[in-house]
């Protein structure tokens, strides 16, 4: 298996976190983004979207969506729930991620991390989304150790790729205690270095 992916990008990251959890074997291809490497002819044959994550699969089959290739990847793991309504309210936080988390914090981590922007130059209204993100996990983690039954999934790798990085992007985490205790979960559940959260 091949693993195109930008090793700063928390949607490339959360696929190479499952491969390492369950031990596959892969192959890591770094994509430099930013200089136009998912824009290339031959990636565009491999995701006609030009984005990463793509994996290509030992067959030569590939998959496109970050959250769609951990599912893939994690089938018949302990990292999905067994019983059905908890694999939905796992299904339920991918989806949330992608939609209301991810456009607004990662985007701010971006253009501050990737970019250079400061604080004061971002978006108001991608700033208060992204606190209206934060504020959401942090009422749920403050009822429960992990997102979904009380145990690791899927919903915790991909709401901690960029929340764990949230302070390059602006936010202040000090007023998050449920989420940082949360990430240090993660981190250990993963086998992943401590991350300081300190707003930049």
């Amino acid at each position: 298996m091949k693993i195109y992916g930008d090793g700063k990008s928390g949607n490339c990251l959360k696929v190479k976190w499952v491969s390492d959890r369950l031990g596959l074997s892969y192959q890591w291809i770094e994509i430099d983004t930013l200089k136009g490497g998912s824009r290339t002819p031959e990636f565009l044959k491999r995701n006609p979207w030009g984005q990463v994550p793509t994996v290509e699969l030992d067959d030569g089959r590939t998959l496109m969506q970050s959250n769609a290739i951990i599912r893939y990847l994690a089938r018949g793991s302990d990292l999905i729930p067994q019983e059905d309504f908890a694999a939905a309210k796992m299904d339920e936080w991918l989806f949330w991620e992608q939609y209301s988390h991810e456009p607004y914090v990662a985007v701010c981590r971006f253009q501050m991390a990737y970019l250079g922007k400061k604080a004061s130059e971002l978006d108001p209204e991608k700033v208060k989304r992204g606190y209206a993100a934060l504020d959401h996990l942090e009422r749920h983690l403050g009822q429960g150790r992990f997102l979904v039954g009380g145990a690791f999934s899927l919903a915790d790798v991909a709401l901690a790729a960029y929340t764990r990085v949230a302070h390059e992007g602006g936010f202040d985490m000090d007023r998050y205690v449920a989420i940082r205790r949360w990430i240090g979960e993660v981190e250990a559940s993963l086998g992943l270095p401590s991350i300081t959260h300190q707003q930049t």
